[in-house]
């Protein structure tokens, strides 16, 4: 998912970061706000091939048994972040603990230690994506971290979050098959063709 970093929008706006990000949210239905690193970001409504991607995972995470006993599947759920004291994401879909909802911390978002796996499509402003959220997911200690880059053509798989940074990345192109870290719980392979073919727009916006 893309984003975008924001100033405050108005003076009159709330005076902490958390309650700005859910003014800006509640004047502006459909956009995601997410507070990482201290900063704002404001993501504009993903186009359909964005959702027909995450629809693609959410099969074949469904095949493979995730979406029941300890675990489940979902998109747009918060995820508290410690990187500080407001910071919080909403990764585009999630692998995580059924008992999820005990965990509730603050602001709709679920502590870390929930999270088996968050995933990204990226969109126009991939940086986040590919920068920003590595660190803070890593900082979260979140396993497993995919990017579905759609800009570059690749399927990213990070695992071995450390010292804000995952240790282990494994790039795949389009052709191969990515089988995801069996801590997880399950097996998973995705056809990165498949997934890249999912997030490729069909026609070009109107003018």
């Amino acid at each position: 998912m893309s984003a975008a970093a924001v100033e405050r929008p108005h003076p009159e706006t709330p005076a902490t970061l958390l309650a700005t990000a859910n003014w800006l949210m509640e004047r502006n239905p459909g956009l995601r706000v997410e507070i990482i690193g201290g900063v704002i970001t404001v993501t504009p409504p993903p186009d359909y091939a964005h959702a027909r991607v995450l629809t693609t995972l959410m099969r074949a995470f469904d095949h493979a048994g995730l979406h029941e006993g300890d675990t489940a599947i979902a998109q747009g759920v918060g995820l508290w972040l410690p990187g500080g004291p407001e910071d919080y994401a909403i990764p585009d879909f999630v692998l995580v603990d059924a008992d999820i909802e005990e965990h509730l911390v603050e602001n709709n978002c679920y502590d870390p230690v929930c999270f088996r796996l968050v995933l990204e499509v990226t969109s126009s402003n991939y940086n986040s994506d590919l920068r920003d959220k590595v660190r803070a997911y890593a900082q979260a200690g979140v396993p497993v971290y995919v990017i579905v880059d759609r800009r570059h053509q690749r399927v990213r798989v990070l695992t071995d979050p450390a010292d804000g940074d995952y240790a282990t990345t494994a790039l795949h192109a389009p052709g191969q098959q990515v089988t995801l870290p069996d801590a997880i719980g399950a097996k998973v392979t995705l056809d990165v063709d498949s997934l890249l073919s999912a997030g490729t727009a069909r026609t070009e916006p109107r003018d």
